[in-house]
């Protein structure tokens, strides 16, 4: 038997207590929600999905984000002063539209959520920076982005996602070397190290985004932050503006790239590991402490992940492309009408319909052009995962070096061949478009379209490459896509960015929909509560 190493240990402990929990049913009083409520609810909650499609394993947050920000617009207009029950109304929601379970959480929460709540409104209120123009905004939207994470994590612990984390981001310690060029041309501290290492291990291992990366960050620094007394809160609280602003800093890092493709290349054996031990039983340390027992569950591992992932790129395929049809697509269709109308043309339906139709054909494409890991791949995910599992006398080690320096007129050049090579391809877009006497609208917005899916299906292509850690293999015609394509994508990454600040459809759903809705829903249980108290008044 090989010995597992003692961060395998420590870890198997971690998942077996995870798993014990789930197991384990509340015994103290747990929150409910009428059932007919949660299902009116749940349906909103889809078309909220449309609106405001994000990664799966974001739409929970974006949900607690979206009713954080409505509950404190209203504590904002009382100056803060009545912010009691406002976690139950909040946890009570987030039930009844499917982002946490019924019967499940207990009511102790409640106090918990408004522990945090009452703790993120002190900052607020004791920050001279908070809402002091475009920073003070931008700071006060990051505290309620945090306050979501924190919200979050205690209605739904996550027990094994922060064990993994901490279990690669211990071996990546270790194998990660950074060039001492690096450290002499002031690029980056030796002591902020770690600290680009924990986020690129947040950011491959589990796609996190920056509120909870931010948020990680916290109690990376802070580890008393979650349990914080009074006096940790009011200290933590004068500095939280400085806390915001490293943290922006932290992850605006140009080396951050370097970490992050060492980190998201290795990190399949991670995500195996967590696969085989969420379904293991107790007796798994023992197993997988025979290398051939293991081989045989990373193959099996291995071959259900790619399924499930299969999957969960055709639903964001299809989600992203839908999201983008009803909350940019149409705007931007209805608008080509009103310029049409305006300018006294007619309106060419099979034009508009070719504009939809476009960006859909697109994704489709991108989507079915994902190639599998080859068998090749297999064997070097199982390598490398039995590498980490047991105890070794040398670790491998990942440098991070300095880029090659390029002199001005190099730059120049390149610069002045990117553009030369966006150029040809918007009027090649352009020329194509026009031959099939699209108007100038059509086109200009048909670009914004095109731009916009090739970003979106790039980050679905990119997905799919989870579970690959064989080298990309680039030939020639992929290179000359990418001198092509890049602008195009370049573009739509710009108009993503700001579209996701200036969402009109779903700053609309904000202002006019949610607030009523949801109290048409809380009606909805009063008065399902109030006829059942009825028919047993009958009895």
């Amino acid at each position: 038997m090989n010995e597992l190493s003692e961060a395998t240990k420590k870890l198997i402990a971690q998942y077996n207590l995870a798993n014990k929990q789930e197991t384990e049913k509340p015994t103290a009083p747990t929150i409910h929600v009428d059932e007919v409520a949660k299902k009116v609810a749940a349906f909103y909650e889809q078309i909220r999905t449309i609106v405001d499609w994000k990664e799966e394993h974001l739409m929970r947050r974006s949900a607690i984000i979206r009713n954080l920000k409505r509950r404190f617009i209203d504590l904002e207009m009382n100056n803060f002063s009545e912010t009691a029950n406002t976690a139950e109304s909040l946890v009570l929601e987030l039930i009844r539209g499917g982002h946490f379970p019924n019967d499940k959480i207990e009511e102790s929460k409640i106090g918990d959520v408004q522990k945090i709540i009452d703790k993120y409104v002190y900052i607020i209120k004791n920050n001279p920076e908070s809402k002091a123009g475009k920073g003070g905004l931008d700071f006060y939207n990051w505290i309620i982005d945090v306050t979501a994470c924190e919200i979050e994590e205690t209605l739904s612990p996550s027990i094994r996602e922060m064990s993994l984390i901490d279990y690669m981001f211990g071996s990546m310690k270790e194998k990660i070397k950074v060039s001492e060029k690096i450290y002499e041309a002031g690029l980056l501290k030796k002591e902020f190290t770690y600290v680009q290492i924990y986020i690129a291990v947040c950011q491959s291992l589990f796609k996190l985004d920056k509120p909870m990366i931010s948020y990680n960050l916290i109690k990376y620094r802070y580890p008393g932050w979650s349990t914080a007394n009074d006096q940790l809160i009011a200290d933590i609280s004068e500095k939280m503006f400085k806390i915001w602003q490293k943290t922006e800093e932290d992850l605006a890092n140009p080396l951050l790239n370097k970490f992050y493709y060492i980190c998201e290349k290795y990190d399949t054996p991670y995500l195996l590991m967590g696969d085989i031990l969420a379904s293991g039983s107790g007796t798994v340390a023992n197993e997988i402490s025979e290398p051939s027992v293991l081989e045989s569950l990373i193959k099996e591992t291995y071959s259900k992940r790619l399924v499930t992932l299969k999957k969960r790129i055709s639903r964001a395929a299809v989600y992203s492309t839908v999201s983008i049809f009803v909350t940019k697509v149409l705007s931007l269709v209805l608008l080509q009408v009103l310029i049409e109308k305006a300018m006294g043309n007619n309106i060419n339906m099979k034009l508009l319909a070719a504009d939809i139709l476009i960006p859909t054909v697109l994704m489709f494409l991108i989507v079915i052009s994902i190639k599998k890991p080859s068998k090749k791949n297999l064997n070097l995910v199982t390598m490398e995962t039995m590498k980490i599992a047991y105890k070794k006398e040398t670790a491998d080690t990942y440098e991070i070096k300095m880029n090659r320096k390029k002199g001005t007129v190099v730059k120049t050049v390149l610069s002045l061949v990117y553009a030369l090579s966006a150029f040809i391809t918007f009027g090649a877009l352009y020329k194509i478009l026009n031959y099939f006497n699209f108007p100038l609208s059509s086109i200009i917005i048909d670009v914004i379209f095109i731009a916009i899916i090739l970003f979106a299906g790039t980050a679905v292509s990119k997905r799919a490459q989870e579970l690959t850690m064989e080298p990309e293999k680039e030939g020639f015609w992929s290179f000359v896509a990418d001198i092509f394509f890049l602008p195009v994508q370049g573009l739509g990454r710009w108009i993503s960015m700001k579209w996701k600040r200036y969402n009109a459809l779903a700053a609309l759903f904000n202002a006019l929909i949610d607030m009523p809705f949801s109290a048409f829903v809380e009606f909805i249980e009063k008065w399902r509560y109030f006829i059942k108290e009825k028919k047993d008044e009958i009895r």
